[in-house]
C-alpha cells in the first residue's frame, strides 16, 4: 500500500522501486508503473521495508530539501536524509520553545488526555452495551465523563495529570469486567515487573506501540524525549509517551482484550520468573507480534481524510500534525479520536 497524506508519500508495498523521471517521482514494481507523482506535490517520502530508491531521486530530494525517511517493515525508525537546508533544527527549536511556554504545554497535555479519555470511554461504553453494566464499569464511565467536563477548565499540568490519573484508576479497576475468558484474572495494573499474565501482555503491547510512536516522531524530525504531559527524565521518550496516550486504549488495549477474549493466548504462553514476575514466553511473543503487525496493516477512517489509511500510519499522521502545529502552520493540534 502506497499512500499520500499531508504532502508526504508513504511507501509500504514491498519490492517497489522509486526513481526520478523528469520532475516526477515514479513508483514501479516488476517494471510496472504503479504511480507517478509530480515532485512539487511532495514535501517528503517515508519508506517502509524492502523498497529501492534510485541515487538520482535521492540526490534530487536532497537538493530540493525534500526529506526521505527510512523505517523497517515493522515500523522501527532507521534513518533520514535531509539536504543542506533542513527545517528540523527550526522544528526542534519550536518544540523546545513550546515546552518553555506554560500555556502551550498545558494545551498539548489537555489534547493528549482528551483523546485518551474519549477513546477509553468508548471501550467502557461498548462493554456496557454488549454485556451489561457493572458497578465498576458504571464508575469508570462516570469518572471519564467527569474528567472530560473538567479538562478544559484545568489550569495546571498537575490538574490535567490528576484528572487523567483518576480516570485511569477507575478504568483499570473495571478492566477485569472487560475480560470474557475465565483463564485470566486481573486485580489492577502493575508493572516493573508485571505480576500476572494480563499485565505482562499490556506491558509488552505498550512497549511495541511506544516504539511505533518514537519512530513516527523521529521520522518528522521531532525530539521524542521532549514531551509535555510526561515529565522529562534522562533516557525517557516523554513525547512518545505523550503520543501513545492517543492510541493506548484504541489500539493497544483493544488488541489485548481481543487476543484474550478470543483465546488466542492461554496460560501456557506465559512464564513465571523468580521473584514473582510474569513474562510472555517465546511462543506468546510470536503470537502477539503477528497480531500487532496484522493490526498495523488494517485500514481505518481518519477524521481528517476521505480515504481509509493503514493503522500503522496513524502515529506518523499525528506526528506530522503535531509538527505543523508547533511550527505555527496549524491553529490547533487535532488529536486522534477513534471510532
Amino acid at each position: 500500500m502506497n499512500t499520500q497524506l499531508l504532502n508526504t508519500l508513504y511507501i509500504q508495498t514491498q519490492g517497489t522501486y522509486l526513481r526520478l523521471e523528469g520532475d516526477t517521482l515514479r513508483i514501479e514494481q516488476e517494471k510496472t508503473v504503479l504511480r507517478q507523482i509530480p515532485l512539487h506535490h511532495l514535501g517528503g517520502v517515508s519508506i517502509f521495508g524492502n523498497v529501492l530508491v534510485s541515487p538520482f531521486l535521492l540526490y534530487r530530494c536532497a537538493q530540493d530539501g525534500r526529506e526521505v525517511a527510512w523505517f523497517g517493515e515493522n515500523g522501527r525508525f532507521q534513518g533520514r536524509l535531509a539536504g543542506p537546508v533542513s527545517g528540523n533544527v527550526l522544528l526542534r527549536r519550536a518544540q523546545h520553545q513550546a515546552l518553555e511556554s506554560a500555556s502551550v504545554s498545558l494545551y498539548m497535555s489537555q489534547r493528549f488526555v482528551e483523546s485518551k479519555l474519549r477513546n477509553t470511554r468508548a471501550i467502557l461504553q461498548r462493554a456496557v452495551r454488549e454485556r451489561g453494566e457493572t458497578e465498576a464499569l458504571a464508575l469508570a464511565v462516570y469518572e471519564h465523563e467527569s474528567a472530560l467536563r473538567h479538562l478544559p477548565q484545568a489550569r495546571t499540568l498537575d490538574e490535567v495529570r490528576g484528572l487523567e490519573g483518576n480516570a485511569a484508576s477507575t478504568y483499570f479497576a473495571a478492566f477485569g469486567d472487560l475480560l470474557l475468558s475465565g483463564e485470566f484474572g486481573f486485580d489492577g495494573r502493575n508493572k516493573r515487573p508485571p505480576r500476572d499474565p494480563v499485565n505482562a501482555l499490556l506491558g509488552f503491547v505498550y512497549s511495541m506501540l511506544t516504539t511505533q510512536c518514537t519512530a513516527a516522531l523521529e521520522g518528522v524530525g521531532l525530539d521524542p524525549q521532549v514531551g509535555f504531559l510526561h515529565a522529562l527524565r534522562p533516557g525517557r521518550n516523554a513525547l512518545a509517551l505523550d503520543l501513545i496516550e492517543e492510541f493506548r486504549a484504541w489500539w493497544a488495549d483493544r488488541l489485548v482484550l481481543s487476543m484474550l477474549n478470543r483465546k488466542q493466548l492461554n496460560p501456557k504462553h506465559f512464564e513465571e520468573r523468580p521473584g514473582g514476575a510474569v513474562m510472555l514466553g517465546e511462543d506468546g511473543r510470536k503470537e502477539v507480534v503477528v497480531a500487532f503487525q496484522k493490526r498495523r496493516q488494517e485500514t481505518v477512517q481518519h477524521p481528517l481524510f476521505k480515504e481509509p489509511v493503514a493503522v500503522g500510519l496513524l502515529p506518523h499522521i499525528q506526528a506530522r500534525l503535531m509538527a505543523r502545529y508547533l511550527r505555527g502552520d496549524l491553529p490547533e493540534y487535532p488529536p486522534f479520536m477513534g471510532k
